[in-house]
C-alpha cells in the first residue's frame, strides 16, 4: 500500500472523533511522517488532547500526557534516580517522556528549567540523569499546546526554543456545520476518553511508521526547489516588518515536511506547490515581528502570507 494510501487510512480513522480540522490534520500527519515535534496554539475546548491521542493510537504510538504547571520539575518530565534500599543501589525511574508521542500540554506554563529538560529531549531523543545518558523510544514525538490569550502567570518559550518544533499548528473555531456535527457525535453517546467505542482503529504500527519516515527522506528535489525554499527563508530577513527572519534550520524544516507532503499527495518529488502550502506554519514561530509592524495591526501570518506571494515560483 501507498504511503498516499495509508494517509488516507489515518485520515479516516482521525475524522470519526474530530469533525472538520482538515488542514491541521494534514499537518500534524505530516510531521509525524517527517519525525517532527509539533507547537498546537488554540482556545482551550478544540480537541488538542483528543487530536494528539487518537493520531497515537492510529499510528501504534504509546501516548503520555504531562500537564505543565509552574510547579513542575525537570525530574518530573524526564526521570529521577531512585534508591533502592533491598540493593542498596540508585535506579533510573523513567519519566513520562519515555513514550513514543508525549503530550506536553500548555508548555507555557512551567518555568524555563523544565521547558528546557523536555527540549533538550526532543532535540537529542534522550535525556541525561546523573550523568548517564538514556535513549528515548524511536519514535519520539513531542506535542506541545500553549493557550494564545492567556498570559498570566505564563513562561513564553524563547525564540529559540520554538525554532525546535518543526511546525506551529494554530486550531481555530470549527465550521457550524462542523460544530452541530460534534454535539450530534457527543448526543450518540461518543466518549472521548474510549477510543475503542469510537471505532477508531490502529492502521500503521510502530515499524510501518519508522518505515514511512526513511521513505519519505528519498523524496526527490530539483535544485530549483531548494533555490525556492532559500529564497522564501531569505525574504523573512530582508523585510521592513521583520526584526529577526528564519535560520537556515527553518530552510531545512521547510525541505524535510514539503517531502512528507509530496509523499501523502501521491508523489515521491517534491512540487512549489507542497512548499508553499506549508511553509507558513514552519515560519510562523521562527519569525518575530517588528514593533512597528504589530501596532499597525499586522499579524505573523500576514507578513509571512505577503512574502510568499512576493517570491517567484518556479516553473
Amino acid at each position: 500500500m501507498s504511503i498516499e494510501a495509508k494517509v488516507q487510512s489515518v485520515r479516516s480513522e482521525i475524522g470519526k472523533v474530530i469533525s472538520g480540522q482538515h488542514d491541521v490534520v494534514d499537518q500534524i500527519i505530516a510531521s509525524t511522517l517527517a519525525n517532527g515535534h509539533v507547537l498546537l496554539e488554540g482556545v482551550p475546548g478544540l480537541g488538542k488532547t483528543l487530536l494528539v491521542r487518537t493520531l497515537g493510537h492510529v499510528f501504534g504510538l504509546e501516548f503520555g500526557r504531562v500537564q505543565f504547571t509552574p510547579d513542575l520539575m525537570p525530574s518530573d518530565v524526564t526521570g529521577t534516580m531512585i534508591y533502592d534500599a533491598s540493593s542498596g543501589k540508585f535506579s533510573f525511574r523513567q519519566g513520562p517522556a519515555f513514550v513514543g508521542l508525549l503530550l506536553a500540554d500548555e508548555i507555557n506554563r512551567t518555568p524555563p528549567k523544565t521547558q528546557a529538560a523536555l527540549l533538550e529531549a526532543m532535540e537529542e531523543r534522550r535525556v541525561t540523569v546523573d550523568g548517564v545518558a538514556h535513549p528515548l523510544p524511536s519514535p519520539f514525538i513531542v506535542f506541545a499546546t500553549q493557550n494564545p490569550i492567556e498570559f498570566e502567570g505564563t513562561y513564553p518559550l524563547p525564540e529559540a526554543q520554538q525554532d525546535r518544533f518543526l511546525l506551529k499548528v494554530l486550531l481555530r473555531y470549527p465550521s457550524p456545520e462542523e460544530e452541530v456535527s460534534v454535539l450530534k457525535t457527543h448526543h450518540a453517546g461518543f466518549s472521548p476518553q474510549n477510543l475503542e467505542l469510537a471505532g477508531v482503529q490502529q492502521v500503521i504500527s510502530q515499524n510501518e511508521l519508522l518505515e514511512l519516515q526513511q521513505e519519505v527522506k528519498t523524496a526527490t528535489i530539483e535544485d530549483k526547489i531548494f533555490s525556492y525554499i532559500y529564497q522564501i527563508v531569505h525574504a523573512t530577513r530582508d523585510n521592513r516588518d521583520v526584526m529577526v527572519g528564519a535560520s537556515p534550520r527553518a530552510g531545512i524544516a521547510l525541505m524535510n515536511i514539503s517531502k512528507a507532503f509530496a509523499f501523502m499527495r501521491g508523489r515521491n518529488f517534491v512540487t512549489p506547490d507542497d512548499v508553499k502550502e506549508i511553509a507558513p506554519a514552519v515560519l510562523r514561530h521562527r519569525v518575530t515581528l517588528r514593533p512597528e509592524a504589530e501596532i499597525e495591526g499586522q499579524t505573523t501570518d500576514d507578513v509571512i502570507k505577503r512574502l510568499l506571494d512576493s517570491v517567484a515560483v518556479p516553473r
